[in-house]
Protein backbone atom coordinates (compact mmCIF):
# COMPACT_ATOMS: atom_id res chain seq x y z
CA UNK A 1 0.00 0.00 0.00
CA UNK A 2 1.08 3.34 -0.93
CA UNK A 3 2.01 5.76 2.42
CA UNK A 4 2.66 9.56 1.78
CA UNK A 5 5.09 10.88 3.98
CA UNK A 6 4.40 14.86 5.06
CA UNK A 7 7.15 17.12 5.51
CA UNK A 8 7.34 16.43 9.50
CA UNK A 9 8.49 12.99 8.77
CA UNK A 10 10.47 13.92 5.27
CA UNK A 11 12.50 16.65 8.18
CA UNK A 12 12.99 13.85 10.48
CA UNK A 13 14.18 11.49 8.31
CA UNK A 14 16.78 14.13 6.94
CA UNK A 15 17.75 15.18 10.61
CA UNK A 16 18.57 11.15 11.55
CA UNK A 17 16.07 10.61 13.55
CA UNK A 18 16.57 6.95 14.13
CA UNK A 19 12.48 6.28 14.36
CA UNK A 20 11.57 7.44 11.43
CA UNK A 21 14.62 5.41 9.44
CA UNK A 22 13.60 2.01 11.08
CA UNK A 23 9.63 3.03 9.61
CA UNK A 24 11.08 3.77 6.69
CA UNK A 25 13.26 0.18 6.19
CA UNK A 26 9.94 -1.45 7.54
CA UNK A 27 7.79 -0.05 4.44
CA UNK A 28 10.84 -0.69 1.89
CA UNK A 29 11.03 -4.53 3.58
CA UNK A 30 6.99 -5.42 3.42
CA UNK A 31 6.77 -3.52 -0.13
CA UNK A 32 4.99 -0.80 0.59
CA UNK A 33 5.52 2.37 -1.87
CA UNK A 34 6.76 5.87 0.05
CA UNK A 35 5.96 8.93 -2.34
CA UNK A 36 4.96 12.20 -1.22
CA UNK A 37 3.39 15.18 -3.04
CA UNK A 38 4.72 18.89 -4.26
CA UNK A 39 3.36 20.46 -1.70
CA UNK A 40 5.70 18.27 0.90
CA UNK A 41 8.66 18.92 -1.39
CA UNK A 42 8.32 23.14 -1.18
CA UNK A 43 7.83 22.77 2.45
CA UNK A 44 10.64 20.77 2.97
CA UNK A 45 13.10 22.95 0.80
CA UNK A 46 11.70 26.17 2.15
CA UNK A 47 13.07 24.94 5.93
CA UNK A 48 16.59 23.64 4.77
CA UNK A 49 19.35 23.97 6.18
CA UNK A 50 22.19 25.12 3.49
CA UNK A 51 24.24 21.66 4.81
CA UNK A 52 20.66 19.20 4.21
CA UNK A 53 20.41 20.66 0.29
CA UNK A 54 22.51 17.68 -1.32
CA UNK A 55 20.73 14.76 1.01
CA UNK A 56 17.17 16.16 0.70
CA UNK A 57 17.96 16.21 -3.32
CA UNK A 58 18.71 12.33 -3.31
CA UNK A 59 15.70 11.15 -0.65
CA UNK A 60 13.41 13.47 -3.02
CA UNK A 61 15.16 11.60 -5.86
CA UNK A 62 14.11 8.24 -4.63
CA UNK A 63 10.33 9.06 -3.78
CA UNK A 64 7.07 8.76 -5.78
CA UNK A 65 5.42 11.72 -6.62
CA UNK A 66 1.74 12.05 -5.88
CA UNK A 67 -0.09 14.21 -8.30
CA UNK A 68 -2.16 17.51 -7.53
CA UNK A 69 -4.28 18.48 -10.45
CA UNK A 70 -8.01 19.50 -10.47
CA UNK A 71 -9.73 16.67 -8.95
CA UNK A 72 -7.31 16.99 -5.62
CA UNK A 73 -7.86 20.59 -5.47
CA UNK A 74 -11.58 20.43 -5.47
CA UNK A 75 -11.78 18.09 -2.51
CA UNK A 76 -8.90 20.02 -0.34
CA UNK A 77 -11.49 22.63 -1.18
CA UNK A 78 -14.06 21.03 0.08
CA UNK A 79 -12.65 19.80 2.78
CA UNK A 80 -11.38 22.97 3.72
CA UNK A 81 -15.11 25.25 3.53
CA UNK A 82 -16.45 22.08 5.32
CA UNK A 83 -14.37 21.91 8.47
CA UNK A 84 -14.28 26.36 8.51
CA UNK A 85 -18.36 25.73 8.33
CA UNK A 86 -17.13 23.96 11.64
CA UNK A 87 -15.15 26.17 13.27
CA UNK A 88 -12.02 24.49 12.46
CA UNK A 89 -9.27 26.38 10.43
CA UNK A 90 -7.11 23.85 8.10
CA UNK A 91 -4.30 25.00 6.10
CA UNK A 92 -4.37 24.87 2.13
CA UNK A 93 -1.27 23.25 1.95
CA UNK A 94 -2.29 20.17 4.65
CA UNK A 95 -6.06 19.86 2.81
CA UNK A 96 -3.93 19.46 -1.02
CA UNK A 97 -1.58 16.99 0.78
CA UNK A 98 -3.85 14.89 2.21
CA UNK A 99 -6.02 15.15 -1.12
CA UNK A 100 -3.06 14.07 -2.51
CA UNK A 101 -2.67 11.27 -0.64
CA UNK A 102 -6.64 9.88 -1.01
CA UNK A 103 -6.36 10.40 -4.44
CA UNK A 104 -3.52 7.85 -5.16
CA UNK A 105 -5.10 5.45 -2.00
CA UNK A 106 -2.28 6.38 0.45
CA UNK A 107 -2.00 6.63 4.11
CA UNK A 108 -0.30 9.27 5.26
CA UNK A 109 2.41 9.54 7.86
CA UNK A 110 2.79 12.31 9.48
CA UNK A 111 3.95 14.02 12.94
CA UNK A 112 0.76 16.48 13.16
CA UNK A 113 -2.20 13.95 12.91
CA UNK A 114 -4.26 16.75 13.99
CA UNK A 115 -3.76 18.71 11.05
CA UNK A 116 -5.89 15.90 8.94
CA UNK A 117 -9.09 15.41 10.30
CA UNK A 118 -11.11 13.74 6.95
CA UNK A 119 -12.72 10.70 7.97
CA UNK A 120 -11.92 8.89 4.64
CA UNK A 121 -7.88 9.26 5.11
CA UNK A 122 -5.54 6.93 6.76
CA UNK A 123 -3.53 9.01 9.54
CA UNK A 124 -0.45 7.42 10.95
CA UNK A 125 1.05 9.43 13.89
CA UNK A 126 5.42 9.43 13.24
CA UNK A 127 6.49 11.72 16.17
CA UNK A 128 8.03 14.44 15.56
CA UNK A 129 12.09 13.87 16.62
CA UNK A 130 11.64 9.98 18.09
Amino acid sequence: MPILLDTTVLIDFLRGRPGVRARLEEIERVGDVPLTSAVNVEELVRGLHSSEADAANRLLRGLRMAPLGRAEGIHAGTWRREKAQEGITLSQSDCLIGAAALAVGARLATGNPKHFPFDELTVEHWPVGA
